[in-house]
């Protein structure tokens, strides 16, 4: 209220100004004062009812609520339709009073255009003010170039004006569209394409850099990046529009290049209306809700307005965690957080009994490698018995979408846990065709930051000066970002019939070595001199390079041109896969490791010991 008031201060002026228009308009339709002899009474009696019922609009209006020094169109805009709003009442009010006896209808229009006019100078005049004491200020800023000269620049460089107590001062623009090349964005000039950037840097002693594209390729973030090591700069980037949400680009979300940023992954094109169509006002399932994948899923999936989600998880921390962020985020969704495993097969059927969930996304899962290698009995009962439990009780109780997470370590699985992962596949897969709930499989690749993942171990051994440690210099992995895999899955579970797998397209492998070498510059120091990298060896169960598909499977484009899918691979005797899963989950019971490793080659013809593939690897 007290800004409002200090607002209101303006309103005098607006008094003053109406009053002047309502004379000039006389003065300039009579040509003099010939208006005023003899009709003193009429004239001040009309400029009452005019200025009177102009100044209650005005004040009911919202026109007093801008801040005058940052006068945009819509501030205009609000200032004409006010204007002629007050125009009208007070003209109407001006025939009530004398049916414009004695006077000329052309007043009241010179009267709306002229105080239209001083109004418009009257804001925009504390717009130029302002705007030239910043220039003033700006020049001794930093200089500063902005790559990237579409609306998130031009956005970004109002910004920037409108903040002098940054330092910085916008040289200029760079943009690969040649066509904009010597134009002007706010007076800023655009000076030639991103290759002339150290040309730019050099000729204008810019300091600062600002990435101002909408999703970057990764490739020239990685090059801006260390040009800007090489050159001693300073470099930031907007973030992608998923984390904008909108196109107004602030200061305050201008951030230091991460990791992420490196990928270049564009934004995922939704199909909202499928995926709200199957979880909107539903009761949604989650298990490992706690975890990277499953809490970022429950994130979108409540996006889409379902009635009830169940986070299911055996750690409580986590499930705490999450489940108190969302009922801040989302207070109008019913949350209910369930502690349980998923190889306690009575606990799920209590759980499905109690709350009946219409969709489940099966995120529960161990999935570090080297572990799962040393406690193979664990993988199978969690992956393996845990996947099947939940997918029966399912299928009992009549859901209607399960979704599996699965991993592309499944392909030509050369470790405990792709194999897992793998045969949950394939039990999803055999039971699809006679179950009316359908059985969705989505295989993707690492996700950036998630727990255990190489992203944190790296960060956490550049804060304590380093080493850095990779297994291979020729290990490389697929990476996609949290928020883009949980996206793509909610869009495959939109998609999904009887047991395909989807496969989500992952871009182009990232070799571990130079994801090391930049996370090392993007925080400032430089590779093999101020912080070393040192080989460790492939640990147990680990791959030189992963695959999405196996060479069995085929592959069918989708609608969606980020998702592919896999045809079902049907050679399997059904029977005798049963009998083998319970075989091996027997063998996992009894702690008998030798055994599970056998019986894996037994299930999965194209499992391979890792001791085995290491020596083919190593030979090739």
């Amino acid at each position: 209220m007290k800004n409002v008031s200090r607002r209101l201060l303006v309103f005098p002026i607006d008094l003053v100004l109406m009053v002047a228009s309502f004379v000039a308009a006389h003065l300039i339709r009579y040509e003099g004062f010939d208006f005023y002899t003899d009709r003193e009474e009429a004239f001040f009696v009309s400029l009452l009812i005019v200025v009177g019922s102009r100044s209650v609009i005005f004040l009911l209006s919202g026109i007093y609520r801008s801040i005058w020094s940052y006068a945009s169109i819509h501030d205009l805009i609000e200032i004409i339709k006010t204007t002629l709003f007050s125009s009208l009442v007070s003209t109407t009010a001006l025939l009530f009073y004398n049916r414009f006896y004695q006077q000329s209808r052309m007043v009241p229009i010179l009267d709306s255009l002229l105080l239209l006019s001083f109004l418009c100078f009257r804001s925009f005049f504390w717009r130029v003010i302002r705007d030239q004491y910043l220039n003033q200020r700006m020049k001794s800023g930093n200089p500063t170039l902005l790559v990237g000269a579409g609306k998130l620049g031009a956005m970004l460089l109002s910004e920037i004006r409108r903040q002098p107590d940054l330092n910085l001062r916008p040289v200029g623009f760079l943009d690969d569209d040649t066509s904009k090349i010597g134009a002007h964005i706010q007076g800023v000039p655009i000076l030639g394409t991103i290759e002339q950037v150290e040309e730019m840097v050099s000729k204008f002693s810019v300091s600062e850099l600002i990435i101002t594209m909408t999703n970057p390729p990764g490739k020239l973030v990685s090059d801006l990046t260390k040009l800007a090591e090489n050159l001693k700069l300073n470099i930031r980037i907007l973030p992608s529009i998923n984390e904008i949400f909108t196109m107004k680009p602030k200061i305050s979300q201008l951030r230091e290049v991460r990791v992420e940023d490196l990928l270049g992954r564009a934004v995922v094109d939704l199909e909202v209306d499928s995926i709200k169509s199957y979880l909107k006002a539903k009761t949604i399932l989650i298990s490992g809700a706690g975890g990277s994948i499953g809490s970022e899923i429950a994130r979108q999936v409540s996006c889409f307005e379902p009635d009830r989600v169940v986070l299911l998880d055996s750690a409580e921390t986590p499930l705490y965690e999450i489940d108190y962020e969302l009922i801040k985020s989302f207070p109008d969704i019913r949350y209910y957080s369930v502690i349980g495993d998923v190889k306690n097969i009575s606990r799920l059927s209590y759980i499905f009994e109690r709350y009946a969930p219409s969709v489940v996304f099966h995120c529960a899962a161990y999935k570090h490698v080297p572990l799962m290698e040393l406690n193979a009995s664990e993988a199978v009962l969690n992956n393996i018995l845990g996947t099947k439990n939940i997918a029966d009780v399912s299928r009992l109780a009549g859901v209607d979408r399960f979704v599996l997470i699965s991993t592309d370590k499944a392909v030509n699985p050369v470790n405990i846990m792709g194999a897992s992962k793998r045969a949950a596949e394939l039990y999803l897969q055999h039971i699809a065709p006679n179950s009316k709930t359908k059985f969705i499989t989505v295989r993707f690749g690492n996700v950036l930051g998630s727990s255990g993942s190489v992203i944190p171990r790296f960060r956490e051994q550049i804060e304590k000066g380093g080493p850095v440690t990779v297994t291979h210099p020729d290990v490389i992995r697929f990476f996609m970002t949290i928020p883009e895999a949980s996206q793509l899955v909610l869009q495959a579970g939109s998609m999904g019939e009887w047991g395909e797998i989807f496969i989500l397209d992952m871009g182009e492998p990232v070799k571990i070595l130079n994801l090391a070498e930049e996370m090392i510059r993007l925080s400032g120091f430089a590779p093999y001199k101020d912080i070393d990298i040192v080989f460790t060896g492939l640990r147990p169960g680990e791959k030189l390079f992963e695959e999405l598909l196996l060479n069995l499977e085929g592959l069918k484009k989708t609608h969606h041109p980020k998702i592919r899918i896999a045809a079902p691979f049907e050679n399997y005797n059904q029977l005798l896969f049963q009998n083998k899963l319970n075989q091996l989950f027997s063998m996992a019971k009894a702690n008998k490791e030798k055994e599970i490793y056998d019986l894996f080659k037994e299930i999965i013809p194209e499992y391979k010991k890792h001791e085995d593939y290491i020596n083919v690897a190593t030979h090739q």
